[in-house]
């Protein structure tokens, strides 16, 4: 009976620690936004940090856009050597990039007539090398595409973003934070900014949506391409690697370092 009882409670218990795990909290404002007020917490996240704000009728007044360098905030990336810093900077600007010229009109220089995006990375925790290469030779033995990765291990990503119009006022704004989770689906990757890399596109696929107007329908990606300087859009080779591999290797996605300013 013992056993029983339990057996019964051992999968709740399971299901609370793995729930618990895949939880990312928020980090605390950079100071680099223009404002905070009016920040609401996105409903039905839980892996993801998500606090935005819109103001409709600004943003739907905004067609033409340019995306600033994205920035890194003093003290984010303890660590984390100035190469690989540069590594994530250039593919925030990437996903970013891609994402807002689905939506807007993404310009290659500032103009008068424009908008201006603005960026900055608030957090980047490395990711442990060694765990994920562990975590990638276990994934060969366990079925199914649930991944378990070493406590520690896990990388982070964090940042913040606005929209200002060309009257210098807050059309939109977002803090975003993403940390992998050490039961889930996030690869490995023996860069030690592997997560953070993988996690620039979840945060520009959140800009793009926190951004853009509700009704406003993605659209055709534009000729020649805004975002071209970073590449082509699709990277199988990628794909491919992960599939054979089980890890996140930059240099098949595409990955480029900021230019240095």
């Amino acid at each position: 009976m013992t056993r029983s009882i339990s057996s019964r409670l051992a999968l709740p218990v399971a299901l609370a620690v793995s729930l618990a795990a895949c939880q990312t909290a928020p980090v605390a404002d950079a100071g680099f936004l223009s404002s905070y007020e009016g920040l609401e917490t996105k409903a039905g996240t839980l892996r993801v940090s998500v606090r935005e704000r819109r103001d409709e009728a600004m943003a739907a007044a905004v067609d033409r856009l340019f995306v600033q360098p994205a920035r890194l905030i003093p003290g984010a990336a303890e660590g984390v050597a100035p190469e690989d810093v540069a590594l994530v900077l250039g593919e925030v600007d990437r996903q970013v990039c891609y994402e807002l010229s689905e939506r807007f009109t993404v310009l290659g220089v500032p103009a008068a007539d424009a908008a201006t995006v603005r960026v900055a990375v608030t957090r980047i925790t490395p990711t442990e090398p060694v765990g994920s290469g562990l975590s990638a030779v276990a994934g060969a033995f366990i079925p199914g595409p649930i991944g378990v990765r070493p406590p520690g291990s896990t990388g982070m990503l964090a940042a913040e973003a606005e929209l200002v119009t060309t009257a210098g006022d807050q059309a939109a704004a977002l803090a975003w934070a993403r940390s992998a989770n050490v039961v889930g689906m996030d690869n490995p990757s023996l860069s030690r900014v592997g997560d953070a890399l993988q996690f620039a596109e979840v945060f520009g696929d959140q800009v793009g949506d926190s951004f853009a107007p509700a009704e406003r329908p993605v659209r055709p990606v534009a000729e020649p391409d805004p975002c071209a300087r970073f590449g082509p859009r699709d990277q199988p080779g990628g794909f491919l690697t992960r599939l054979v591999t089980g890890l996140y290797v930059p240099e098949t996605q595409g990955v480029r370092p900021q230019d240095a300013e």
